[in-house]
């Protein structure tokens, strides 16, 4: 059989020649008598269903020639064509002619939503984002609004299928709007609305929509109302309120529905005074009225259903409810009885134990006792999720019974329940029930230890208090309470052994409070008879105390050993409790230390302490205790010994910070001292201010200033630091005298000339006059050396100051103003050659006891 050439008859090309086998003659017959009839033309298609598949397109194509409007042809045909390039590539040229083909048709189908569903699937085959997208725009403007509804599940699913989260969200927006203006033009219009079932498909949206419940219940309602339904509308109402899960929905549908009620009294009001009626009269209106008023005082009530409907397992929402019903019993009972059946211990919000305890207090108020310790005793049996909740239902169950007085019943109900089970099982173990774990609950052997104490006997309480210990759920508290009633019973070795269990069973800090009661009890009770024994006690204590709680305990033993011991001991104690306390406590213990050291030795035996004190403490504590230990040497007339510790004290006190240590030094010279000993304090303060002044422009000026005869001041090598405080006068100072002592300086540099007396070959006297003061200076040019020397009444004070910034003291005493010369003191030959020549030498000082020295 020759081949058929495959040419679309729509395509317009030329007409092909066309060659039939002898079995096509009688379907060609038969179409030429009747072209327009698809039965006809579908017989000939599945003759020729397994002929090759151009024979068939041709086939096709002669038919929608003839019929481009059937619907059948169109379909099989689009169907036939897409099967043909399943398996092929999606590049692949035979796609795009099946598209074409779609396109064609679509002329003729574009109100048939399948014809449009295959196309956009076929489109999504091909991953032709774009095109798939202005296909299904193109369906939803083409179909009706009644057939969207199956555009768009197809459509929802193609967004969904690539991560174009915008292009998603547009979509979607579209879908709702549609839905909405949907709902809007059918609930608006009900009269112009015949075609429709609109309850079914708004109540649709409801199912499918599940955010958007309150605008479609309002919807409803509204279709109903335009139509006159009114008792419809209320039942939607009612209806709608009872299911909706959210506040927002809520808000919606019940403000919609009170506005519904109060446009119908409105409108009652209305009709009655237009036809002339006396509004008490109208039993209608009164209705409305009561059913309007109900409507806003069962509001709380419905919201709470809603936040129930939410979470039923929320225990606060159901106290609530309870709360709302106050004043009707039955409803309160059977919220209660709904509420522990609903809720689950192991989802609930809350405490579910509270439920079961408010149940049963609510039958004790209204004088049913019997039907509260049903309520407790069913609540035993409950599996909670913690074992403490358990435990507050029998300790609730307990007291409820003491209210009562039903003492007895109390010990009975907490003797059960912490009665060893059957199976025994760890507090902690979640597999178990909790009903196997309570016996281990301390809340419930609390309380039955306090029973016992008042109810129970000596025995029977000890009895309890000893096997919450083997339990080994004790807890400091118990323990104190325990020793506490042995000691009231007069048991006092009993409550000390009671003491040492617990030690054993805690570790620091929770026995903190067990050693500090204990200990006090002991004191207490045996005094200084068994004065070892607490010495060891206190040890024990003392072994890996934290230095947190040391302090307390140290006080205790320093105080033991004051009373009952020895007072080197409690020395002991309290030096080593300055060393075991906490750093900021350290300050306070050494001011005890002092105290107690001072009124049992005496002052004098506080020096050691202040200087270990000083060493051991922070800067700012060790000032406060340099400024007391020099106020206490002032206080016995040790001068010299207040003027060294304030020397030393200086050199941790900043003038800038610190200026109260300075004024009380100043005050202390100004009392006990003279003109000398303020200046030798001035010199250090000008030390100690130098040492901590750690600018880069202060230390750089400096350093000018000595090597070279630079004129500056601070305000040239620092521009912007131009105040004068006292550091930039002590500099300009400085500067003058450096300037003097280069003019001063005698030509000849063999030796070193003084005011009086001759120089020998192997001295050279050093002497001052009386009332007189000058200065001195010798060295080389560009590091010149100052002497100065004055004196006064008494004494007489030689100051060496090599350069603007160093300086070395030489001083002598003078007994007797009478003979100056007494003043005079050799200086050896060898120290002043390495002053007069050489490098420039440190700092040194010499010190003179009188004359010949």
């Amino acid at each position: 059989m020759p081949e058929l050439e495959e040419t679309p008859v729509a395509a317009g090309g030329g007409k092909p020649d066309l060659f039939f086998e002898e079995e096509d003659l009688q379907y060609e017959e038969e179409i030429l008598r009747n072209p327009f009839s698809v039965k006809c033309w579908i017989r000939y298609i599945e003759f020729k269903q397994n002929a090759p598949r151009h024979v068939l397109n041709l086939i096709y194509e002669r038919a929608l020639k003839e019929l481009p409007g059937s619907y059948k042809l169109w379909y099989n045909y689009l169907k036939q064509r897409r099967k043909q390039v399943k398996n092929r590539c999606v590049t692949d040229p035979g796609y795009e002619e099946v598209n074409n083909c779609h396109e064609r048709a679509l002329v003729f189908m574009h109100k048939m939503p399948r014809i449009w569903l295959d196309y956009c699937q076929f489109l999504m085959d091909q991953c032709r984002i774009t095109r798939t997208r202005r296909t299904f725009d193109r369906a939803l403007r083409a179909l009706p609004i009644t057939q969207h509804h199956r555009i768009w599940p197809l459509y929802l699913k193609f967004v969904r299928l690539y991560p174009l989260p915008e292009t998603a969200v547009r979509v979607y927006r579209r879908y709702l709007k549609l839905w909405h203006e949907l709902c809007d033009l059918i609930s608006q219009n009900p009269d112009k609305v015949k075609s429709l079932n609109v309850g079914a498909i708004i109540r649709g949206g409801l199912t499918r929509f599940t955010d958007q419940l309150g605008k479609l219940w309002c919807s409803l309602a509204d279709y109903y109302i335009r139509s006159g339904h009114f008792e419809k509308a209320r039942d939607v109402y009612e209806e709608a309120i009872q299911t909706v899960m959210t506040v927002r929905d809520f808000t919606q549908v019940f403000d919609s529905y009170a506005q519904f009620e109060e446009s119908m009294i409105a409108a009652k009001m209305e009709t009655t005074s237009e036809l002339g009626q006396e509004e008490e009269d109208d039993v209608d209106l009164e209705l409305r009225l009561a059913r309007f008023e109900q409507l806003i005082t069962r509001r709380p009530l419905l919201l709470n259903s809603v936040l129930l409907r939410q979470n039923p397992h929320n225990v606060h929402e159901w106290h609530k409810r309870v709360k709302l019903y106050e004043g009707k019993p039955r409803e309160i009972i059977n919220t209660y009885t709904e509420a522990v059946q609903t809720v689950d211990p192991f989802k609930a919000t809350g405490k579910t134990h509270t439920l079961w305890v408010s149940f049963a207090k609510f039958y004790e108020d209204n004088g049913q006792i019997e039907d509260a310790r049903t309520i407790f005793e069913k609540a035993t049996k409950v599996n909670f999720k913690q074992v403490d909740d358990l435990a507050c239902v029998w300790c609730e169950y307990g007291e409820m019974e003491l209210r009562h007085e039903n003492y007895d019943q109390a010990l009975r109900i907490l003797r059960k329940a912490t009665a060893i089970p059957a199976r025994k099982a760890e507090y902690f173990d979640a597999s178990e029930p909790v009903q196997n774990r309570v016996y281990k609950s301390l809340k419930v052997w609390s309380m039955l230890a306090d029973l016992e104490e008042s109810l129970g006997t000596f025995k029977s309480t000890k009895a309890v208090y000893d096997r919450i210990l083997d339990l080994r759920i004790a807890t400091p508290q118990i323990i104190i309470n325990y020793a506490l009633f042995l000691e009231e019973h007069t048991y006092f070795e009993e409550s000390f052994k009671a003491y040492e269990r617990g030690i054993s069973l805690f570790r620091w800090p929770n026995v903190y409070d067990i050693w500090n009661t204990y200990l006090t009890k002991f004191i207490d009770r045996y005094g200084g008879k068994k004065l070892e024994r607490a010495r060891d006690l206190f040890e024990q204590a003392l072994d890996g105390c934290p230095q947190k709680y040391a302090k307390t305990i140290y006080l205790l033993y320093a105080k033991l050993e004051e009373e009952f011991g020895l007072a080197r001991h409690a020395m002991a104690v309290y030096e080593r409790a300055t060393r075991a306390v906490q750093p900021s406590e350290q300050y306070e213990m050494y001011n005890i230390y002092i105290k107690r050291a001072a009124e049992i030795y005496g002052v004098t035996h506080t020096r050691s302490i202040y200087e270990k004190a000083i060493e051991v403490l922070s800067d700012e504590h060790a000032r406060e205790m340099c400024q007391r230990f020099a106020d206490m040497e002032c206080k016995l007339g040790e001068i010299d010994r207040a003027r060294a510790i304030y020397s030393y004290c200086s050199q941790i006190c900043d003038p800038r910070t610190t200026g109260s240590f300075w004024q009380t030094w100043k005050d202390f010279e100004i009392r006990h001292g003279n003109e000398d000993t303020i200046r030798e304090m001035l010199r250090i303060k000008r030390s100690v201010q130098a040492t901590y002044n750690t600018q880069v422009n202060f230390m750089a000026s400096q350093m000018l200033k000595v090597s070279s005869n630079a004129t500056g001041t601070v305000s040239d090598l620092a521009p912007g630091q131009s105040g004068m405080d006292d550091m930039k006068l002590l500099e300009q100072r400085a500067e003058q005298l450096a300037a003097e002592a280069e003019r001063d300086k005698p030509r000849s540099k063999e030796k070193i000339l003084f005011v009086r007396g001759a120089a020998g070959a192997a001295e050279r006297p050093l002497s001052c006059v009386r009332g007189a003061e000058g200065r001195l200076s010798w060295g080389s040019q560009r590091a010149p050396w100052i002497l100065l020397y004055s004196w006064t009444v008494g004494r007489g004070i030689w100051t060496l100051i090599p350069g603007p910034a160093w300086s070395c003291w030489a001083g002598a005493v003078c007994p007797s103003p009478r003979a100056p010369s007494c003043l005079s003191f050799p200086v050896p030959v060898s120290q002043a050659g390495s002053l007069s020549s050489g490098p420039i030498p440190p700092p040194w000082a010499l010190e003179l006891g009188g004359p010949g020295s």
